[in-house]
């Protein structure tokens, strides 16, 4: 396999005339078109073309062979036909799919990168209804349950000043707000309440939010507004409310910046509001307005309510089945409405509208996000899956194809509509509430800022500014891999796609797509020979390959099942598989003479009480596994018997034998912990150098990482913890890590993408009273990436360790440890590694000889 850097070159050296005598290399004689072997294109090329040499060319003929097999992009052609050859069509399809993939590699970087979260000071004492922004006054407004108002300035969020509603229709200990919208065409907000009215505030006057008009007579208690105002004429506007009998109404203002009624018929109350009846407005009493109404929701609660301009339309949801989205289209020339319905499992939480894309997304009590055509009933356009709990909220980044989601569950999902796959995953940095929390989420673009409320408690999420990177891959990478007989970087990405890169350059060597379909690649590993890769899909398999692209094996790790595969170790006789059940799922190598691989039993039956995350191996025979409840299990891998447990604390242990008199309770327990010792095990790693024969008795030679940013050090074979320390802030939740080769340094990362290097050489190599709390020393923390580290590995290249990284902000690193960065795999600007080893080894040679200068002289003194 050669390397797509020396093709490039290849390529930006070659002119239009050059490629025209490409082109005639396929027309035989007789001016018919043909194909080429590899041995004619090289030999023709080389010879007519007079630029390059053979291997550049027989690099170009390889790369577009890989190309088309893997994308099927000549399916029609005739040198699909014949095994090996490439036409003038494939070569030109070949060349602008590599153009097309240089301008993706320079786009910025769109998955947003969170500052630390931040609690806002809060008025309110009862659940918050609603997030609004003034744009008149470049403020905030919040307003709780009970009726109080918050103003917040718009630069620092901070709380300016609070006013508590007057509705002397109630007592204020019966005042109940349910929504709040701004009528900003006219300086004035609508509050509904549950006394079945809508009452309209000035925000204007010198009095706190004088009440002008109330809405009275409802037949139910309103539960949801929005306001629409035609921007070409101001005076026309819609107010649409939704209630909780499953009606749909809206008040249709032709000249709203004049009046919304008419003033001559209004009866003043105790505030000196006017008041409006709702029958008054049902019989056309008031002239400058009209209503329109259905019930198809009834008699579930209308959820939201929005009118779409674009549409002239009605858009609104609830939980109910049969009636989850229903869109009112209003008739031309008429005041009626044309509703249709859509229909999903369990029915809908929350909805919102693209303008740009016209697509409308429902948030799913069956934990879906669906994107739906209003024009089209009958389906989604496609489902959004990946949330485990309801959809509580869903919100478009209008100036983008993008949709943020938040689920039950205290996850927050963004998603890329155009690929309809989840690009950035948040959790772990909500706060802890119960599990009926009223969450409300609004997104102000304009401030690249995230709102979200828990009952009476407000959260801000603030993006840093977004920076202009290279993208490695188009999706978040996955996992990252060095090939040393290749010298190649090899990566994954959550779009089913791997890339080989030239470690020595940076550039992209070629590229397979959908590896596993649609699934999403979850690991890697490469064989010892290095010359097949094994690749982990979502699906529940895994693939084995070639690096023509060619899928040799196919093994049903799921089987048949969709399911999370965490790790893949490849063993001597067996292959195992882990990451959703408690048992490992082997697979032996005598099973390989099939294309399609079935799993064999694993004769250690199950061990775990939690599912299986990790595993290490330890020549000749010791196997570790870690599972997500925080158990680690020392097996032998030639008997497959589990042999002991590796606990954090002693005084667990015994706890657990007390729960039953069980022979095997060593081994298993019931029940679940959550307390800090039983976090996920998400990385195993024998220390290397520090075999249990080698290391000092009682000395570590097992390190674990996972949950809470904790490192821990053990002793496999007294089953003691030797050490731990907090590697990382403990709110960043999982952490990832690796060690080098050498057993020198430990590298971490956390999901803010930072990375920490630590020295590793002398930690715990000795036995200590206890358990050594105090941390390595840090050799250095930098922040390669915007976005999560999802996968780190270390190698040595030539004469150099270096440190490969993968990240949810699509990007791959390079670093040389302890952790210099030398760029991103795709950036434009080509890197040299050679050239780097050869400037290291002169500045060294430098040193050498002035330090035996210095030598010298001091000798013949």
């Amino acid at each position: 396999m050669g390397t797509r850097m020396e093709v490039a070159q290849l390529e930006s050296r070659m002119n239009i005339e050059d490629y025209r005598k490409l082109q005639n290399l396929f027309l035989d004689a007789s001016g018919a078109s043909r194909s080429l072997s590899r041995t004619e294109f090289m030999d023709l090329a080389c010879s007519l073309v007079g630029r390059g040499c053979k291997e550049e060319y027989g690099l170009l003929f390889d790369s577009v062979v890989v190309t088309q097999e893997h994308r099927g992009l000549l399916l029609d052609s005739d040198a699909v036909k014949e095994e090996g050859r490439i036409d003038w069509g494939g070569l030109c399809s070949f060349l602008l799919l590599e153009l097309s993939d240089k301008v993706k590699n320079t786009r910025t970087s769109t998955v947003p990168c969170w500052k630390p979260t931040r609690t806002l000071t809060c008025p309110h004492r009862d659940q918050v209804q609603k997030v609004l922004y003034m744009q008149s006054s470049g403020q905030y407004l919040t307003v709780s349950k009970g009726g109080t108002v918050g103003l917040r300035d718009g630069e620092d969020m901070s709380l300016l000043h609070t006013h508590r509603l007057q509705n002397s229709t109630v007592t204020p200990k019966d005042l109940w707000v349910t929504d709040m919208v701004l009528l900003h065409n006219i300086h004035k907000m609508a509050v509904s309440f549950t006394s079945k009215e809508v009452c309209f505030y000035d925000i204007l006057s010198k009095q706190d939010f004088s009440c002008k008009y109330k809405l009275q007579g409802l037949k139910f208690t309103p539960w949801c507004l929005d306001y629409w105002v035609d921007p070409s004429h101001p005076d026309l506007a819609v107010l649409t409310i939704g209630d909780i009998g499953g009606q749909v109404s809206a008040l249709y203002f032709t000249s709203a910046q004049i009046s919304l009624f008419e003033k001559p018929s209004l009866r003043m109350d105790s505030d000196s509001a006017g008041i409006i009846l709702w029958d008054e407005l049902v019989k056309g009493k008031h002239h400058s307005c009209y209503t329109v109404t259905h019930q198809v929701h009834a008699p579930a609660w209308v959820r939201k309510v929005r009118y779409l301009g674009s549409l002239e339309a009605l858009v609104s949801c609830s939980t109910r089945p049969l009636s989850s989205m229903v869109i009112g289209w209003r008739e031309k020339e008429t005041r009626r409405l044309r509703v249709t319905s859509f229909i999903t499992k369990r029915g809908v939480w929350d909805m919102d509208h693209h303008r740009g894309l016209n697509l409308i997304a429902t948030a799913g009590v069956d934990h879906q996000v669906l994107l739906w055509n209003p024009y089209v009933t009958s389906e989604p356009v496609c489902a959004l899956s990946g949330h485990t709990s309801p959809v509580v909220a869903v919100c478009f980044i209008q100036t983008k194809q993008q949709l943020l989601s938040y689920s039950k569950d205290k996850v927050l999902c963004l998603w890329d509509v155009s690929s309809q796959q989840c690009v950035h995953r948040l959790a772990g940095v909500f706060p802890k509430t119960q599990e009926d929390t009223h969450t409300l989420l609004f997104l102000h673009e304009e401030h690249q800022l995230l709102l979200l409320s828990f009952n009476s408690l407000l959260l801000l999420l603030e993006t840093v500014k977004e920076e202009k990177r290279t993208s490695s891959h188009d999706h978040p990478v996955t996992c990252v891999l060095y090939n040393s007989l290749f010298r190649q970087v090899v990566s994954s990405d959550s779009a089913s796609s791997v890339i080989c890169w030239q470690a020595d350059t940076g550039q992209k060597v070629k590229q397979f797509h959908r590896c596993h379909g649609n699934a999403e690649i979850s690991t890697m590993v490469l064989d010892g020979t290095q010359t097949r890769l094994f690749t982990a899909g979502t699906d529940g398999e895994v693939k084995v390959w070639d690096f023509n692209g060619r899928c040799l094996h196919r093994m049903n790790a799921g089987l048949g099942r969709a399911v999370d595969i965490s790790q893949v170790l490849l063993l001597k006789r067996s292959i195992l598989v882990m990451g959703w059940e408690r048992m490992v799922t082997v697979f032996r190598l005598h099973s390989f003479s099939q294309s399609f691989v079935e799993p064999s039993e694993w004769k250690g039956g199950v061990q775990h009480r939690g599912d299986l995350l990790c595993a290490a191996f330890q020549p000749p025979q010791t196997l570790v596994t870690g599972s997500y409840d925080g158990e680690i299990i020392v097996w032998n891998n030639s008997t497959e018997k589990a042999l002991r447990k590796l606990q954090p604390h002693a005084e667990h242990e015994n706890d657990k034998k007390q729960q039953g008199n069980s022979p095997d309770s060593h081994l298993s327990s019931k029940g679940k912990d959550d307390s800090e010792s039983f976090i996920a095990i998400t990385r195993l790693f024998f220390i290397p150098g520090r075999t249990s024969a080698a290391a000092a008795p009682g000395g570590a030679d097992l390190v674990s990482c996972g949950g809470s940013g904790v490192v821990r050090l053990w002793n496999t074979i007294h089953s003691c913890l030797v050490g731990q320390f907090t590697a990382h802030n403990r709110d960043l939740g999982s952490i990832v890590m690796t060690v080098s080769p050498c057993g020198k340094y430990l590298v971490t990362a956390d999901r803010e993408g930072t990375i920490k290097t630590w020295d590793l050489q002398h930690y715990c190599l000795e036995p200590d009273d206890g358990i050594t709390e105090e941390p390595p020393k840090l050799l250095l923390s930098f922040r390669t990436h915007l976005d999560r580290v999802t996968h780190l590995e270390t190698c040595v290249h030539g004469n150099r360790l270096l440190l490969l990284s993968a990240s949810s902000d699509c990007s791959v690193a390079l670093s040389y440890l302890p952790g210099d960065t030398v760029g991103l795999f795709g950036q434009e600007e080509q890197w040299s590694l050679e050239r780097n080893e050869l400037d290291q080894r002169d500045h060294e040679g430098q040193e050498d000889t002035r330090q035996g200068g210095g030598k010298v002289t001091s000798s013949s003194q």
